[in-house]
């Protein structure tokens, strides 16, 4: 039943805007799951859906594959995020922020324009504050 629920979870987070968990739990309720909100949001923290901002504020997504070994490193690196202005401060893990910056930038984030990379620190240019902003949150949901 968990593994149906969380399919379910992961299709209808591709297919639809889902902005709220108790969006999640009626959309889920539309197509034969009844329960409880606690467990959607078990079920989001181990599916490890992140926010993704929209222009109608941040919707549940689905975190790029993390069996590739770049996206594992990603997650296993990182440690700390912040920003200043359109610039992002990345901490992580000693030695991983090659690699970690390596997956930030294969993962595609329009509102990234460059990453540079030291042994425990990334620094990450955005296009404007307000990207910086809730690209600082995306990453400390991910953390």
């Amino acid at each position: 039943m968990k593994e149906q629920r969380q399919q379910a979870i992961l299709n209808l987070v591709r297919s639809q805007d889902i902005y709220t968990q108790g969006e999640l739990t009626q959309a889920l309720e539309d197509v034969g799951f009844t329960i409880a909100q606690a467990t959607v949001s078990r079920d989001i923290r181990e599916l490890r859906l992140i926010r993704e901002a929209t222009e109608q504020g941040l919707k549940y997504a689905i975190l790029p594959d993390s069996n590739n070994p770049l996206k594992r490193a990603f997650l296993e690196g990182l440690k700390d995020v912040d920003y200043a202005c359109n610039m992002l401060v990345i901490h992580t893990h000693i030695g991983m922020a090659m690699a970690v910056a390596t997956a930030l930038d294969g993962m595609d984030f329009p509102e990234i324009i460059g990453t540079i990379a030291g042994d425990d620190t990334i620094m990450c240019v955005v296009k404007s504050e307000k990207q910086a902003a809730e690209l600082t949150a995306k990453l400390r949901e991910i953390i």
